[in-house]
């Protein structure tokens, strides 16, 4: 009550500046598994928040935890910060945003990384969200993701993909991809429910693909090495869907920097903390692609890089 009291004394005087740097605001964020895209998700979401004038250990309230792949704890996550009444709640990737609307029905939540938000039932639509629930989708621009294996591969007619079964995304992304295949080529789908499946799955297309295409499953990013792994001893180039994949190994990808979707993510908690409901606000989308290479990786899947596939790159990964 005194709180309460001395700052409507303050706004009184027209010290309305002193509400936002004085009231301790508290963001819990919840991420499915860490990986470096994911990671750096997280990262643009603090800095941006610190941008807008939230910053951790002053006005900010920072609480953080990883499912580490693992759907239930991902659930338990969630039910925990639903107890814990944060201000938001920021949900990293498909499962552990899901988990969050479960839970915490009365918490404005914001998701990130979030392929298909509107077949996970997370909002009604990209443009009027229509609850609790808002945030950045990170929607593959498959159609170009395809030619850029056609410009990488011009004779490629069978193409591999890696998928976790259980989220929801990449079911998602699995059905959407098989619409955008170009004529003549066909998908080869191996699955891989945890991260000690990956290497299994990968072996199970040696001899059947001539490309591994990698979309933003997390649970096959996590443990992405295990393809690279595969493609090298094989000669199978392997091409991402997200750029931080390249810098671990694979050749090519065509994607966001997931620090800038991250960034707009933290735009638009920082909205919900100036008082906007989710409701209001559109689901954001990033616009922006790079493209980025790994010519040493290239060479140990038995690919040579177009001088002016090189020259489009917006970075070119030494390894």
């Amino acid at each position: 009550m005194i709180k309460k009291i001395f700052t409507a004394g303050l706004l009184l005087l027209g010290l309305t500046g002193f509400n936002v740097q004085a009231e301790e605001k508290f963001v819990a964020i919840t991420q499915i598994v860490e990986h470096p895209a994911l990671d750096a998700c997280r990262q643009g979401v603090q800095d941006e928040l610190a941008e807008q004038g939230y910053v951790v250990g002053k006005n900010l309230k920072w609480m953080y935890e990883s499912a580490q792949g693992n759907p239930t704890t991902a659930s338990q996550i969630a039910k925990k910060f639903a107890g814990e009444e944060p201000d938001v709640i920021v949900a990293i990737a498909t499962p552990s945003a899901i988990t969050a609307a479960a839970a915490a029905r009365n918490t404005p939540i914001v998701f990130s990384a979030v392929t298909d938000p509107v077949g996970a039932k997370l909002v009604k639509s990209l443009d009027n969200p229509g609850g609790k629930v808002t945030g950045t989708t990170d929607m593959l621009p498959l159609a170009k993701h395809m030619e850029l294996i056609q410009r990488i591969l011009p004779g490629a007619k069978n193409i591999g993909t890696i998928y976790n079964p259980g989220e929801a995304n990449s079911v998602s992304m699995v059905e959407r991809l098989k619409t955008e295949l170009p004529d003549g080529i066909i998908l080869h789908e191996a699955a891989a429910t945890k991260s000690s499946e990956i290497l299994n799955a990968a072996r199970s297309l040696v001899g059947k693909v001539d490309a591994i295409y990698l979309q933003t499953d997390n649970t096959v990013i996590s443990a992405v090495e295990a393809v690279i792994k595969v493609g090298e001893q094989n000669q199978i180039p392997v091409i991402a869907a997200d750029t931080d994949t390249v810098k671990r190994g694979a050749i090519a990808a065509y994607g966001f920097n997931y620090y800038d979707v991250g960034r707009q993510t933290g735009a638009i908690v920082s909205e919900i903390l100036s008082g906007k409901t989710p409701s209001e606000i559109p689901v954001g989308q990033v616009e922006k692609l790079e493209l980025y290479l790994n010519p040493g990786a290239a060479k140990r899947m038995g690919v040579d890089f177009s001088k002016e596939l090189l020259e489009e790159a917006k970075e070119i990964v030494e390894s």
